[in-house]
């Protein structure tokens, strides 16, 4: 079967499907990625074939919340606003970026599209124009549920109101979508179809839903329709001709595992001024640390500190004592599987809600808010994640249980039925 895989954003949003699509080509698939040029790497060295999608507008989009965060450091309603109006100016060049660049990309021979969660608002309708069966491959849950509030906003206790606030979250997406959906629409010489009436249609049909995350981490709402599936985790294949550094293995049999400390695709504020929190906060903790530079441009240089680029989850967090991060959904997944404690650093949209959920497991002692971050109140929590036993035992009982699921091969045998 000719598989395409479309995903657009962060690398957190295309690590994940790497492994999904090295499985799906183990089982004899022609697969190939859809995503950013700059993610060529990680893609080709699974063996998969890259379309590469030329713009990441994703990255204006992290740098325009950074910048507002910057300049309105108060947090009231009025911030709010701000910062709403300023996410949806730079999310609306985001999409309309796409647009051009998916309708080029779609191959009209493919058998099936598999669309990440920011790839569905246009793949889903191409796919339907092309006849091309199409599915959502998603890393978070974004169906409304009275189980959990919408992964946009704080987690909530089940209760109905996260019905509603599931339909107000979805109408927030469609609307932040509309000038990508008239601009395709118009391509296609088609009439123009709302957001709302496009994902009542999806409803309707059953389009199916796989979730790339363990139903231990969050489990299927029984309130779903049929058709919604929670699959287990999509690990991101891992290139077999990889080594790590030598500092980096030095560091690690010179002394007790260290924490690390990384925050990803985000740009969480001034870097020496984040760099200056975490040297504080490991000497007060007593902790050996690995600072991960990622977009913010960390750099920090102490004592029992060192400073990394980007190494992979899977080799390097099993070796840590603990891990802080921006609680994205796939640092989220890599953590976990690692059955470290996590300390949790939200900066934006759906990490919150992964930090509040790793407080739930009892993985992490408490969610440290990147706005109000202290190097006392980072180590405390430090403190705690690593010198109680629970959150190690409780993470490590975790681990082993998403070790034996197989969220891969839950969509392969589901696409197997599809040609049978």
């Amino acid at each position: 079967m000719r598989i395409q895989l479309i995903t657009v954003g962060t690398m957190g949003s295309v690590a994940p499907y790497t492994g999904l699509g090295h499985r799906l080509a183990a089982e004899g698939h022609e697969v190939e990625i859809v995503t950013h040029a700059k993610y060529a790497e990680a893609v080709t060295c699974c063996g998969l074939r890259l379309r590469p999608l030329a713009a990441d507008p994703f990255e204006a989009l992290v740098g325009a919340h950074g910048r507002l965060r910057d300049t309105a450091p108060a947090r009231g309603a009025v911030h709010r606003l701000q910062e709403l109006r300023s996410l949806r100016q730079a999310v609306e060049p985001a999409t309309l970026g796409l647009v051009d660049g998916i309708l080029d990309a779609v191959d009209p021979k493919a058998d099936l599209l598999l669309l990440s969660t920011l790839a569905a608002p246009i793949g889903g309708p191409l796919a339907e124009y092309h006849r091309i069966p199409s599915m959502g491959v998603f890393l978070q849950p974004e169906v409304p549920t009275r189980e959990f509030s919408p992964c946009a906003m704080a987690w909530r206790p089940p209760g109905p109101a996260n019905l509603l606030r599931g339909r107000a979250a979805n109408v927030l997406v469609d609307g932040l979508y509309g000038p990508a959906r008239r601009r395709l629409f118009a391509r296609l010489g088609l009439p123009h179809h709302g957001g709302g009436r496009l994902r009542r249609e999806r409803e309707r049909s059953r389009w199916p839903i796989w979730h790339g995350y363990s139903p231990s981490v969050v489990p299927r709402p029984a309130d779903w329709r049929p058709g919604l599936h929670v699959a287990g985790y999509w690990w991101p294949h891992e290139c077999p001709d990889w080594q790590p550094p030598e500092l980096v293995t030095d560091f690690l049999a010179a002394g007790p595992p260290p924490v690390l400390i990384g925050f990803g695709s985000m740009t969480p504020g001034d870097p020496v001024r984040l760099g200056e929190i975490a040297a504080r906060a490991l000497r007060q903790a007593g902790l050996r640390g690995i600072v991960q530079s990622g977009w913010a441009g960390l750099s920090v240089i102490d004592d029992d500190v060192i400073t990394v680029g980007a190494l992979p989850h899977g080799w390097l967090m099993p070796r840590t004592a603990a891990v802080v991060h921006h609680a994205g959904a796939g640092t989220t997944a890599a953590a976990l599987r690692a059955g470290v404690p996590a300390v949790p650093v939200p900066v934006m949209t759906d990490q919150p809600w992964w930090a509040a959920r790793l407080v739930r497991l009892g993985v992490s002692p408490e969610v440290l808010p990147c706005a109000g971050l202290t190097a006392g109140r980072l180590a405390g929590a430090l403190t705690r994640a690593t010198g109680q036993a629970g959150f190690a035992r409780r993470a490590g009982a975790l681990a082993a249980r998403l070790a034996q699921e197989d969220g891969a091969g839950a969509l392969a045998r589901a696409i197997d039925g599809l040609g049978g």
